[in-house]
């Protein structure tokens, strides 16, 4: 799938993972808004947009803490403490850095091919958001 190995991606700045990981979510977004059928497609963006806003990711990843590896855990704290250069628009930067950790684990686990790991983590994540309203 990838020219890249294992170790390139482990090594990788997490702004790249998160790059990766902010795409690769927002295909699993807005499949699972279309599959819902519940929406008129006007109303499919605003939709959307509640599961991809900084708060819903953060929120998200912190509810799941528990469940990740150590090696995940390591990514997230990795994605959460990096430097940030860019402002956040409609979030604060503690947020912003939870949601870019969240963005980072899932590029990462994307990268690397763990495509059931990754879904697992979405899944989930979807689940907290759609609980929290």
């Amino acid at each position: 799938m990838s020219s890249l190995n294992s170790e390139d991606i482990k090594m990788m700045n997490t702004a790249s993972l998160a790059y990766m990981g902010d795409a690769v979510y927002e295909i699993y977004v807005r499949k699972r808004v279309i599959e819902s059928g519940r929406v008129a497609p006007s109303k499919l963006h605003r939709m959307s947009t509640g599961y991809v806003k900084a708060e819903a990711q953060a929120k998200a990843i912190r509810a799941m803490e528990d469940m990740l590896s150590e090696e995940e855990s390591s990514v997230v704290k990795r994605g959460r403490n990096h430097r940030v250069t860019s402002k956040a628009k409609n979030a604060d930067i503690v947020t912003y850095r939870w949601a870019t950790a969240f963005e980072a684990l899932i590029g990462y686990l994307y990268l690397l091919d763990r495509k059931e790991r990754m879904e697992e983590i979405i899944f989930k994540a979807m689940e907290v958001i759609d609980e929290q309203g």
